[in-house]
């Protein structure tokens, strides 16, 4: 007699469908979840983090916005402050993820993805330390600007008596060793980090001069006079094409960051770090002694779990207002510059969420059985 043996299921087997995978629990990839419960579209919200609003715990500790509340907004729910206040890292991570909470947002925590692949109709995405893989007709890529940090490959030839740390791990003054410091990059954060250790320590700021703009403008705030613009301009307008290109090439300006404030603070303008001399940093042709290197260099693009060939030559993907139309149901969202001068800040990604979300919804109708 012959004895069946019942096949027990494979765990690696197990599948969850959805119509929309959100990938990103920040600001995007939770204002587009506003949008898509709107739209009554089945979604869910992957964050690699173990609580919403991680992502902005751990930046460093005096961090605050540069727009006021009243610009700071997500869909549905202004930032609870008085509008000129510049609300600092903590007070954004808490609003985050009470704007989760308010929504019942459907966002799956500690859920780092390790690919995304398609087939052409559908996705499917597997997660890291997990047996379960999601499939869904729409894929929302919503890690923002904020990748992998970018720091320049002279790093590698400075002596090791050196330390050296990029921006997105520095957290305050006394985490760091005794001595002078050289910030690279002079950007808003690299004069923030800078002003910042200057009351410590010497400090150099590596980088052009990007040019200044005053936090008050004939008693209103600036982003009162700029806001307009950053919303309106969008890159299919000649003035935000414009806009685009000269933030590109010549650095976003200093905000409310005067350089005579740099001057009394005692921080030393140097010029570009652009080579190493016996393990010491060359800035403008002269050899610095510093005992830390903060590099405020930005981030660049790491989409290497994507298994899709959307990308161009810079690790960008290649996309239209956030759609992709090389991978149809694949969306980017928070991305700078993605439609406007706003995109990739709190208050002015709502406004491309809502385009997105609309468009991954008519693409979930579409493909309904008739």
């Amino acid at each position: 007699m012959t004895i069946a043996i019942p096949t027990i299921p494979s765990r690696a087997s197990r599948v969850e469908r959805f119509d929309t995978v959100v990938i990103g629990a920040g600001q995007a990839g939770l204002a587009v979840g506003h949008h898509l419960a709107a739209r009554d579209v089945d979604f869910v919200i992957l964050s690699d983090e173990s609580r919403v609003g991680d992502n902005w715990r751990k930046r460093w500790d005096s961090l605050r916005l540069f727009t006021p509340a009243r610009y700071s907004g997500l869909p549905g729910t202004p930032f609870p402050a008085m509008p000129d206040h510049l609300a600092d890292k903590d007070e954004v991570a808490d609003y985050l993820e009470r704007y989760a909470e308010r929504f019942d947002l459907a966002v799956r925590l500690n859920s780092r993805v390790q690919s995304v692949t398609s087939d052409g109709e559908h996705f499917t995405i597997s997660l890291e330390g997990s047996e379960t893989r999601l499939e869904a007709g729409n894929v929302i890529v919503a890690t923002g600007a904020f990748q992998r940090p970018l720091i320049p490959a002279v790093a590698s030839g400075i002596s090791r008596s050196i330390v050296q740390l990029h921006s997105s791990s520095y957290r305050n003054p006394l985490a760091l060793p005794d001595g002078p410091v050289l910030v690279v990059g002079a950007g808003n954060s690299g004069a923030q980090i800078a002003l910042e250790l200057a009351g410590h320590r010497k400090v150099w700021l590596a980088g052009r001069d990007t040019g200044h703009l005053p936090r008050r403008v004939l008693g209103r705030d600036i982003f009162d006079w700029i806001w307009p613009v950053l919303t309106r301009a969008t890159l299919d307008t000649r003035l935000g094409r414009r806009l685009r290109g000269k933030a590109t090439t010549g650095g976003d300006a200093l905000i409310g960051i005067p350089e005579q404030d740099l001057v009394a603070a005692g921080v030393c303008r140097v010029g570009r770090l652009d080579a190493e001399r016996g393990g010491l940093p060359v800035c403008g042709g002269k050899v610095l002694e510093p005992r830390v290197i903060v590099w405020c260099t930005g981030f660049a693009p790491d989409y290497r779990w994507i298994d899709l060939p959307i990308f161009d030559e810079s690790g960008f993907p290649r996309h239209v207002r956030g759609v992709v139309p090389e991978a149809p149901g694949l969306f980017f969202l928070g991305l700078r510059f993605q439609h406007r001068m706003a995109s990739s800040l709190i208050g002015g990604v709502g406004l491309d969420a809502a385009y997105v979300a609309e468009r991954a919804a008519q693409r979930s109708e579409a493909m309904l059985p008739a």
